[in-house]
């Protein structure tokens, strides 16, 4: 059984209807209690660091996805989600995150950008992977929804699995162990994401 992470951040229908069209059973979960329960974790978000942060401490989240993190079941955070597991970000001032993979979440840095875009990034992007288990049977680059204005910095390159270009190019899938990430909506991209996320059930 597959948990989703509800702290009030997030649109958790389509996450959940996208694992139901690969047949998979979700429960959206409130109870941090229970998460030790699933065999897997998603913890998506849509929003700002510092509010969805406070929404876990609020629900006594934050411990119990430490805890959860630690039992080596797979964990994946989309998009939102993807950038609270790392240690901090700067959206709206400094935030602390939950420190599960070593690193921050900086703004997009728009002067070093070569052409006139816009932030936030949004709209259909190429992901360029490493051989990982969450792309089997995708190719080394492929098509996914993007919604961000931050994106993460990894303090150990190891860690990442995804990149995309957007004036620069930036971290868009990470894995740490069982700890996983990807800063694309799966669950608005289509095939291509519909594949990451039954790769994941597979894990």
């Amino acid at each position: 059984m597959i948990g989703i992470v509800d702290y009030n951040m997030g649109n958790l229908a389509s996450v959940q209807n996208a694992f139901a069209k690969l047949g998979a059973k979700t429960v959206i979960e409130n109870d941090p209690a229970k998460f030790k329960e699933y065999e897997k974790l998603i913890l998506p978000g849509v929003g700002a660091f510092g509010d969805a942060m406070e929404h876990l401490k609020e629900r006594g989240m934050i411990e119990p996805l430490k805890e959860y993190a630690e039992s080596k079941k797979p964990m994946l955070g989309i998009c939102l989600g993807m950038q609270l597991l790392f240690e901090s970000s700067e959206e709206f001032g400094a935030h602390e995150g939950l420190g599960l993979i070593k690193g921050t979440v900086e703004a997009f840095d728009e002067s070093r950008f070569e052409q006139n875009l816009k932030v936030p990034h949004m709209g259909w992007n190429r992901m360029f992977t490493k051989e990982h288990p969450l792309f089997v049977g995708l190719d080394e680059e492929h098509y996914l929804y993007f919604v961000h204005s931050f994106h993460v910095n990894c303090a150990n390159s190891e860690d990442i699995i995804g990149e995309t270009q957007y004036g620069y190019t930036f971290t868009s899938a990470v894995a740490h162990g069982n700890i996983m990430g990807i800063q694309p909506h799966p669950e608005k991209s289509h095939q291509n994401g519909l594949k990451i996320l039954e790769n994941f059930i597979n894990l």
